[in-house]
C-alpha cells in the first residue's frame, strides 16, 4: 500500500473510530448487470454469519497458488486508469459479530488472518478486508469488480458465490484520491514454517535474524515484505510505518500459537521502509517498538526500524579461506582500537573511512582493527555501549551494505576485523527492548537482577532460552553476514557476578546462595561454542577483570570458551608502575614483573584501550612522569617493553603518536600534532615510526608470538634488578631461535652493563639491535649498541654466555642473533 500523502510524514492521528453500520456514499445497489459480470448473490442469512464467524484456523488465511498472476505482481501499488471499473455492484455483507470488529479494530485480535480475507462460508465466499479511511472498496476477480460494504471501524465486506476461494485484488479509494490496487496480504499463510517455530521455542535457532525481522520477499507472485516478532506477553500486535501513516488499525499482526511469533506479509513494501510494532499489552498499555531483528534503522535521533536487503558482492574469498586456516595462539596479532564515528571526523561514512583505514594500518603494520560497537545506539555518548539495535550496524555512518564494504576493503588488504559485542546490558529507552511486551522480557523479572547499577541499564535474562538465542544467534550474525573475524566481549565480569557493584542486599543469590550467575556462564559457554563451530578462524575476546577461571579454556573442558582475554591486571599494574617518578619505581618493581606469575592461566591479550584514556585518566604519554622529553621517553620504552611480554597486543587510537589529550567522541584524536606547523610534530612522528617499526618487527619475529601461550617460549634473564629499574628476559621461537628484550626504566645511561645471553650453538656467538626506542628517528637521544656484540663465555643471570651493553636512558632494547 502507499501512504495517503506520499509528499510527507504527518503526525501519527488517533485510532480511527467509525460508528457501528456507517456506509460509504451510497450509490445503486440493485442486481441489475449481476449477468453481464457473471455474479449471483445469495442471501446471508442467520447461518452464514455464524459459519462467516467460526470460520478461521486451515479455512482461514490461504496462500495464492504458485504460479498465479495478479496485476500488481511486481508488489508495486498503482493508481487505476481514468476508465477503470468503479464496482457499481454492492455484495451482500459478510459482517463479523461487533465484539469481534472491536477487538480486530483495537488491536487485540490474536489471529486476525481467520478474520480477513477470503474464507469459505455457508452460501460462498466471505471477503473482509481492513482498510481504515478509505471511502470504497471494490474487490476485483476473474469475474469482474463488485463493491464491498463497510462494517464498523474501516472493516468492509462482501459475499461471493462460488464454492472455490478466488484470486481476487482490492481496489481502495480515499478521500480525494483515485483507486489505488493493492493484494490482499490476509490470504497468505505464515511465511515462518513449523522448522522455525520449533527452532525458537527450543531457543536453538542459530541464524534467527532469517526467521524473525522483516524480510523482502516474494510470495505467490507478489512482492511484499514479511514481518516477525517475538512478544509472548502482548494481547495484540500491529505494525505501524511510513506506509500507514503510524496508524496500525489496518495492519493486524497474527499469533503463531505458543512460539510467542507474531506475523504478517504486506504486499507492496520494499526495501527502505521504516516501521515499528504497535504492542498492545495485557495491562491496557499500548507501546510502539522498534524490531529487535531489524537489520537496519533509522539513523538517531529517529528510532524506527528499516527494511532493508543486500547487494554487496563479497571479495574476500581469499582471505576467508586463509582464515578458516589460522591457529591465532600462534600467529601475531596486533591490533589498533578505534572508534569510527570520530577516527577521522571529516570521513562521514563507512566507505569514506574504507578508502583512508586500510592505508593507514598497513602503513603502521598493524594485523588486525577493533571497533568500538558498531551496533545501532540512540546515544552517542555511549561510544556504542548501550544497545537498541542489536542486528543493525549504526546508520550514522551508512547502511548495512557500507558496513559490509568497509569489512570487505579492509580484508583485501590483510586487516582482520573484530568488533565489540556488548551481551551485558541494554539501555531503558522506551521504543528498545525495555519491558518489550510490557512485561519484562529480556530482562529479568527480579528487579535486582535486572538494574545494572553502574550504567543505569537492564541485564539480560541469560536463563530465559529465547534470550540466550537472541544473543547467541547475533553473535553468528556479525560473523556470517558482515565476516568479522572476531567478537571483543564487553563487561564480561558484570555477567558472571550476581553481586557486581551491588551493595550487601541489594543482589539475590544463585540457588546455591552463591554469587555466581551460572546463566551468564552457560550463555557465553553456548555463544563460543556455536561461534567457534559455525564460523572457522573467528576469535572471541574477553573483557574480564576478575580471575574466573577457565575464561579461555575450552568449553569441554569446563572453560568459558574465549579465544583471548584482555589482561586487565598487566595494564593496571604496569601502568602504575610506569606512573611512578624512576627514583621511586624500585619501590614497585613487583608490580612490572607479576604478570608473569600468571601470564600462562589463560590466553591473553595486553590492552591500552579506550577505557584507559578518558574520564580524567590521562593519555598514555601524559601518565608518564617527567619533562616532555621523558615523558616521551617512558612512553616509547613502555611500548617495546608491551610488543615483547607475552600475549597479543592492543593499542587505542591516538597512542600511537602520543596524542598529549584524552580522547573525546566528539572530537577524535589529536591528529593536528603531526602537522608541520605544529611546534613538536616530529616528536610526534617519532613515536609514530617506533609503532610501525614494532609492528613489523613483531610481524616478522616468532619468538615474540609463536610461543605466546605456553610457559616455553619466556626466560627471565633478570627479572629483580629493582634498585636499577631494569628488566631482561628472553623470547623464544617455536624451533628455539631467541630475541632478547632488556628494559632500563632509569633516566640515566648505563655502560658496561652485563646481561647474560642464550648460547647460539656453532654459530659466530653475535648479536646485534634489532630496536632501540632511544633512536633518534623515534626522537630520543641515539644511544645505544650501534655494531654487533660479541657474547663472550662469562656466564651469567644463568645463561652459559654474556655481553657487556651500553643502555640508552628510559629505553627497550631488542636483541637477536646477527
Amino acid at each position: 500500500m502507499t501512504p495517503l500523502d506520499p509528499t510527507g510524514r504527518p503526525t501519527r492521528p488517533a485510532p480511527a473510530t467509525f460508528p457501528a453500520g456507517a456506509s460509504v456514499p451510497p450509490r445503486a445497489e440493485g442486481r441489475a448487470g449481476a449477468e453481464s459480470l457473471g455474479l449471483s448473490f445469495p442471501m446471508a442469512g442467520k447461518e452464514g454469519e455464524q459459519q462467516a464467524t467460526d470460520a478461521g484456523g486451515s479455512a482461514g488465511a490461504r496462500s495464492v497458488g504458485a504460479g498465479s498472476e495478479h496485476p500488481e505482481a511486481s508488489g508495486r501499488v498503482t493508481p487505476l486508469p481514468a476508465d477503470a471499473p468503479v464496482g457499481a455492484l454492492r455484495l451482500p455483507e459478510a459482517p463479523l459479530p461487533p465484539a469481534e470488529v472491536d477487538r480486530l479494530v483495537g488491536g487485540q485480535h490474536h489471529d486476525p488472518h481467520a478474520l480477513l480475507g477470503a474464507h469459505p462460508v455457508h452460501g460462498g465466499t466471505a471477503i473482509r478486508v481492513l482498510r481504515p479511511f478509505a471511502e470504497r472498496v471494490v474487490v476485483e476477480t476473474a469475474q469482474g469488480p463488485a463493491e464491498l460494504t463497510h462494517q464498523q471501524g474501516g472493516l468492509f465486506t462482501g459475499l461471493l458465490a462460488g464454492g472455490e476461494l478466488p484470486d481476487y485484488t482490492l481496489l481502495a479509494t480515499y478521500p480525494g484520491g483515485e483507486p489505488l490496487r493493492q493484494y490482499d496480504g490476509y490470504r497468505v499463510a505464515p511465511t515462518l514454517g513449523e522448522l522455525d517455530l520449533h527452532l525458537i521455542s527450543e531457543g536453538r535457532h542459530e541464524q534467527l535474524w532469517r526467521a524473525l525481522g522483516s524480510h523482502v520477499r516474494t510470495v505467490g507472485g507478489v512482492t511484499g515484505t514479511a514481518f516477525a516478532v517475538w512478544a509472548p506477553n502482548a494481547a495484540g500486535v500491529r505494525l505501524i510505518g511510513d506506509f500507514n501513516h503510524w496508524d496500525g488499525t489496518g495492519h493486524p499482526m497474527r499469533s503463531l500459537g505458543s512460539s510467542g511469533v507474531w506475523e504478517l506479509f504486506v504486499p507492496g513494501l520494499a526495501e527502505g521502509t521504516t516501521y515499528k510494532y504497535e504492542i498492545h499489552t495485557r495491562q491496557g498499555w499500548v507501546l510502539d517498538k522498534a524490531d529487535p531483528l531489524a537489520r537496519a534503522a533509522q539513523c538517531p535521533p529517529g528510532t524506527a526500524s528499516v527494511v532493508t536487503s543486500s547487494d554487496h558482492r563479497w571479495q574476500d574469498g581469499e582471505w576467508m579461506a586463509r582464515r578458516a586456516r589460522a591457529a591465532h595462539h600462534r600467529a601475531p596479532m596486533s591490533v589498533y582500537e578505534l572508534h569510527l564515528a570520530s577516527w577521522r571526523p571529516e570521513l562521514t561514512t563507512y566507505r569514506e573511512i574504507a578508502e583512508e583505514l586500510p592505508g593507514y594500518l598497513k602503513e603502521l603494520n598493524f594485523t588486525h582493527v577493533e571497533f568500538m560497537p558498531v551496533m545501532e545506539h540512540p546515544f552517542g555518548g555511549s561510544w556504542g555501549y548501550q544497545v537498541s539495535g542489536y542486528y543493525a550496524p549504526t546508520a550514522r555512518l551508512g547502511g548495512p551494505d557500507d558496513f559490509r564494504y568497509l569489512v570487505d576493503t579492509l580484508h583485501q588488504h590483510g586487516i582482520g576485523v573484530i568488533v565489540d559485542w556488548v551481551p551485558a546490558h541494554f539501555p531503558k529507552d522506551d521504543f528498545a527492548l525495555a519491558r518489550f511486551d510490557g512485561e519484562p522480557l529480556y530482562e529479568p523479572a527480579d528487579p535486582l537482577r535486572a538494574e545494572h547499577p553502574d550504567w543505569g541499564t537492564l541485564e539480560f535474562d541469560y536463563g530465559r532460552k529465547e534470550v540466550r538465542n537472541f544473543l547467541v544467534a547475533n553473535a553468528v550474525y556479525w560473523c556470517e553476514e558482515f565476516h568479522v573475524d572476531g567478537l571483543r566481549v564487553d563487561a564480561v565480569a558484570s555477567m558472571l557476578y550476581l553481586d557486581y557493584s551491588r551493595e550487601s542486599g541489594a543482589w539475590t543469590p544463585n540457588q546455591y546462595g552463591g554469587r555466581e550467575n551460572p546463566d551468564a556462564a552457560a550463555f557465553l559457554q553456548e555463544m563460543n561454542a556455536t561461534v567457534y563451530r559455525r564460523c572457522p578462524g573467528v576469535i572471541t575476546v574477553a573483557e574480564e577483570s576478575t580471575a574466573w577461571d577457565g575464561v579461555t579454556r575450552p568449553t569441554d573442558a569446563g572453560g568459558l570458551g574465549f579465544g583471548l582475554k584482555w589482561n586487565m591486571g598487566w595494564m593496571h599494574d604496569s601502568l602504575v608502575y610506569m606512573s611512578k617518578e624512576p627514583v621511586h619505581r624500585k619501590y614497585h618493581h613487583n608490580e612490572v614483573t607479576f604478570s608473569m606469575v600468571y601470564a600462562y592461566s589463560e590466553n591473553y591479550i595486553l590492552p591500552i584501550s579506550h577505557d584507559e584514556v578518558v574520564h580524567g585518566k590521562r593519555s598514555l604519554v601524559s601518565k608518564m612522569p617527567g619533562d616532555w622529553w621523558q615523558q616521551r621517553a617512558n612512553h616509547r620504552a613502555y611500548l617495546g617493553f608491551m610488543w615483547s611480554h607475552p600475549g597479543k597486543q592492543l593499542l587505542f587510537m591516538g597512542q600511537e603518536f602520543a596524542q598529549g589529550g584524552e580522547w573525546e567522541h566528539e572530537q577524535g584524536p589529536q591528529w593536528w600534532v603531526l602537522d608541520e606547523q605544529w611546534p613538536a610534530h616530529q616528536d610526534h612522528l617519532g613515536v609514530r615510526r617506533l609503532v610501525r617499526d614494532l609492528n613489523r618487527i613483531y610481524r616478522d619475529t616468532p619468538a615474540l608470538w609463536e610461543l605466546d601461550t605456553t610457559p616455553n617460549g619466556f626466560r627471565w634473564l633478570d627479572g629483580g634488578a629493582a634498585e636499577d629499574n631494569l628488566l631482561s628476559f628472553v623470547r623464544y621461537a617455536a624451533d628455539g631461535t631467541p630475541l632478547v628484550a632488556v628494559c632500563n626504566f632509569s633516566p640515566v645511561v648505563r655502560h658496561g652493563h652485563r646481561v647474560g645471553l642464550p648460547a647460539l650453538g656453532g654459530r659466530e656467538q653475535l648479536w646485534e639491535e634489532v630496536l632501540n626506542t632511544d633512536a633518534e628517528t623515534y626522537g630520543g637521544s641515539g644511544v645505544g649498541n650501534s655494531h654487533p656484540v660479541k657474547a663472550d663465555s662469562a656466564e651469567w643471570n644463568g645463561q652459559p654466555r654474556s655481553a657487556e651493553l651500553v643502555l640508552p636512558p628510559l629505553a627497550t632494547l631488542w636483541l637477536r642473533p646477527a
